[in-house]
């Protein structure tokens, strides 16, 4: 018998609202935290049920169209007036922090080449998306592809509360926190929620940023098809069709719901949307990046963390260190 979704949906709710009452009655916690908080405590305690899995999988599909119906809140202007200068910062980040760990990883540490990449491409662009996409265009085997994703994770549940806790303590104002945070986090779903937890204002900065930068994740897929081809002798065909390195590869890898977003940013700013519809649209998407939130604290899976050895990790952390520091002064100086 085909399992339904409610359940699982109805358990990602009443985590979320047990995170909404509790910071209720608790001010000053932001109730995104708290709901990633519970979700952990549960699935690390008592496991995700059969009943529910099936809903609580939809936790990925929740934050893209929580992404999506966001774009009413964001002003275009402010777009517009930082689009070149973000654009900048986006391929700077993105090219140092992937070199960096492509250098300490092959240099340093002589980790498994591919591993590196993996690697590299995860903390550079897009966290385990980007591990995974990468993995398929240059054909990696299991392992690597989870001692990748394993050390990504492991960033993503640390820094969603280091980096809100770094941004008060140095005082950061949302628009600098926001942008630093799109630039130097990993996965949208950790960006997303430090974002907001930290104001309404640095979590839209951080998800135009954070976009921004996801959308380099086909270009990036096939930069890493053609060199790992020509390596091995098998470039021949890494142009056509739906092969590694191919447009229709590069479609297929490229995060689709940024048109959603971009849709409806554009709709808000262009005057078809009441006040009234766009307050609406923002109360929807605080409710899907809840539900985001819920199921993301319920499938992660601390004890598959501890599984990753010393080296990645300390491959990331050092190149996370530089980046994210010089990219803080940076932004700083300009926002």
């Amino acid at each position: 018998m085909k399992r339904t979704v409610v359940p699982g949906i109805i358990a990602l709710l009443t985590i979320g609202l047990l995170a909404r009452a509790f910071t209720s009655v608790v001010p000053g916690v932001n109730y995104l935290i708290v709901t990633i908080l519970i979700g952990l405590l549960i699935g690390n305690t008592y496991g995700v049920p059969d009943w529910a899995r099936p809903g609580v999988e939809t936790h990925k599909v929740w934050l893209e169209a929580g992404i999506v119906v966001m774009g009413a809140s964001v002003a275009l202007d402010r777009v517009v007036a930082a689009g070149p200068t973000i654009l900048l910062l986006v391929v700077a980040t993105v090219t140092t922090t992937v070199l960096l760990v492509e250098l300490l990883a092959r240099l340093v540490f002589s980790i498994h080449e591919e591993t590196g990449s993996l690697l590299a491409a995860g903390s550079g662009i897009c966290g385990v998306s980007a591990v995974v996409a990468i993995a398929e265009s240059i054909r990696v085997e299991e392992n690597h592809i989870a001692y990748a994703a394993a050390t990504v994770l492991l960033f993503d549940s640390t820094t969603l509360f280091v980096y809100p806790a770094v941004g008060h303590a140095l005082g950061l104002s949302s628009t600098v926190f926001g942008i630093w945070a799109g630039l130097t986090m990993f996965s949208t779903g950790p960006v997303t929620a430090a974002g907001f937890s930290f104001s309404q204002t640095a979590g839209q900065w951080a998800l135009l940023v954070k976009l921004t930068r996801n959308s380099m994740i086909g270009l990036a897929a096939i930069a890493y098809a053609v060199y790992y081809a020509r390596r091995t002798g098998d470039a021949s065909d890494s142009n056509d069709g739906d092969v590694p390195g191919g447009w229709r590869f590069l479609w297929r890898t490229f995060p689709k719901f940024v048109f959603g977003f971009l849709g409806v940013l554009l709709v808000a700013n262009l005057g078809f949307l009441s006040g009234q519809q766009i307050t609406s649209l923002s109360n929807a998407s605080d409710w899907a990046f809840l539900l985001a939130f819920a199921g993301l604290g319920l499938e992660t899976r601390l004890d598959e963390l501890r599984s990753t050895g010393y080296k990645p990790i300390l491959v990331v952390f050092l190149a996370l260190l530089v980046v994210a520091t010089a990219m803080l002064f940076v932004v700083r100086a300009l926002f």
